[in-house]
């Protein structure tokens, strides 16, 4: 058993108005990561992560970044504190929050590649507008048979974007296809299916362009082996050769979120001990239902802010 605990990053959706505030006030080193931030971006990021207005917050493009600039504010503040992961995974933007944590992207390439990521995936979405849903209560291979029934029978595409846990899955495509799949889940027993507030088809091939564009800005930012084991969403495995790396973080955009794999994966490895570091406690959440033996913190129960 491996007594240093593991990293998670969460991804987006976690974003909320007043965000590393707290936080900021009361650490230098976090403080100092959000006043980089405004600095390499060039507008105030940290104004909007600590007052808002949560409509500019939750737009692709800035919340991307936040996220990413939260979690490492709250990553920075660990490390000084003596904090040492055994190993790291994000959940889809959070991967390259995980790589910032292993040594292998700098904070600030990491800033503007998923600024890029963000605003890549917002043309995509106006280009190919699609959706997406969370389907509770069927297991991931199910979900997959019927959205894969559903986009024969309509022509369009719909399949599984996040495998989050057992009994969450989230499905991903175009308007007509995403209805109809939602119909055929709730037709075929899923106990809730629910409607994200979003406007793109995140981790669909509706991102293709999305995924071939950020593929040329990836290939112009320095990546390093990681120093700490990085699990990826493309394979639930551990992948340490940078051209691994790049190609998961292109493939990510248009294939699913292995998460449940991903953290079943680090528990073989002997980890028994999460800490979800950055804003919410989606994936603190997630991890009771996927192994209640191991043990969950936020960063915000570990710091107590």
């Amino acid at each position: 058993m491996n007594n240093r605990p593991a990293f998670q990053f969460p991804g987006q959706g976690s974003q909320r108005v007043g965000m590393g505030k707290e936080l900021a006030e009361r650490f230098p080193v976090a403080a100092r990561i959000f006043a980089r931030a405004d600095e390499v971006l060039g507008f105030p990021l940290s104004r909007l992560c600590f007052e808002g207005p949560a409509e500019a917050l939750n737009d692709t493009a800035n919340a991307q970044p936040a996220i990413l600039t939260a979690s490492v504010a709250a990553l920075r503040v660990l490390e000084e504190m003596g904090e040492s992961p055994a190993c790291v995974a994000g959940h889809s933007l959070g991967e390259f929050t995980a790589l910032v944590s292993a040594h292998a992207l700098t904070f600030e390439d990491a800033l503007l590649l998923v600024q890029e990521r963000g605003r890549l995936m917002k043309e995509a979405g106006a280009r190919r507008p699609g959706g997406m849903a969370a389907v509770l209560g069927l297991d991931a291979e199910e979900v997959a048979a019927i959205c894969e029934r559903v986009s024969r029978e309509t022509g369009g595409y719909v399949g599984v974007a996040n495998d989050n846990c057992p009994g969450q899955v989230v499905i991903s495509g175009d308007e007509a296809a995403l209805v109809a799949g939602m119909e055929a889940m709730q037709a075929a027993g899923a106990r809730r299916v629910v409607r994200l507030a979003v406007s793109i088809a995140a981790h669909s091939p509706l991102m293709a362009e999305a995924a071939a564009a950020f593929r040329h800005a990836l290939e112009k930012v320095p990546l390093h082996r990681p120093r700490i084991p990085f699990i990826a969403n493309a394979t639930a495995d551990v992948l340490e050769e940078p051209e691994s790396i790049r190609e998961a973080l292109v493939r990510q955009l248009t294939s699913p979120v292995r998460w449940r794999g991903s953290v079943q994966q680090m528990i073989r490895r002997g980890i028994a001990r999460f800490v979800e570091v950055g804003p919410g406690d989606v994936l603190t959440g997630l991890l009771r239902r996927i192994d209640a033996s191991v043990h969950g913190l936020t960063v915000a129960q570990v710091l107590g802010v």
